[in-house]
């Protein structure tokens, strides 16, 4: 979320580049889904300028907006580091996975359930959805969304799973002061990280001398 429409268009679209790039960066078919992150990322950022031209309330934008931001993160980032991962460190991203899987079950239930409400609250957009348990949901998330992060084998990534928490509690605590938007900017930060990710050294070995004959 951004504090204006505006800045939630220039941001998606900058955040979309970024992701089309690390797409196009890519060295390796596993790693593809992670790299694709910021591409989800700028996209949600697009459909947040439409909430806002639209004055928020319901509809085909708000719902879009809840179905990326609630279940298709939870399951999709946790599914996303297991596939980048070797196979002897995927293991240990079974928690999150399956914390991931089980919360975005039940966040897509709440959605069928009923619809999500945008609220415009001065320069940040508020979301209401009926989320049973909140705690419970909101800790299965982070595990798996952070969680998995923080678990992966890869240095990198790990560092991404710190920044990540760090990054998400600042902005819910500035968010929920109603002050200002800023996951725009957070969003930007993780598309930046996985952009230096997926441009790290090949750590493969390398390739064979060719044979004179």
């Amino acid at each position: 979320m951004c504090w204006s429409a505006t800045a939630d268009l220039a941001a998606g679209s900058v955040i979309c580049a970024l992701g089309v790039t690390c797409v196009a960066r890519v060295r390796r078919a596993r790693d593809l889904p992670l790299a694709a992150l910021p591409l989800v990322l700028g996209a949600h950022q697009l459909i947040e300028a439409a909430v806002w031209h639209r004055g928020g309330g319901t509809g085909p934008a708000t719902l879009a907006w809840a179905i990326i931001a609630l279940p298709l993160l939870a399951a999709y980032v946790p599914l996303a580091v297991l596939t980048a991962a070797p196979p002897g460190g995927r293991l240990r991203l079974a928690v999150p996975v399956l914390a991931g899987l089980a919360t975005a079950v039940v966040l897509v239930a709440c959605l069928i359930d009923r619809a999500p409400v945008a609220d415009i609250r001065g320069r940040t957009v508020g979301y209401a959805v009926d989320v049973p348990a909140v705690p419970l949901v909101i800790a299965g998330y982070l595990v798996a969304t952070v969680g998995s992060l923080l678990l992966s084998a890869d240095r990198m990534l790990r560092l991404l799973g710190v920044l990540t928490g760090v990054g998400a509690a600042v902005c819910a605590a500035v968010w929920r002061t109603e002050f200002v938007s800023t996951w725009c900017a957070f969003a930007a930060v993780v598309s930046v990280v996985l952009l230096v990710w997926v441009r790290r050294p090949s750590t493969g070995p390398a390739p064979s001398p060719p044979v004179l004959s």
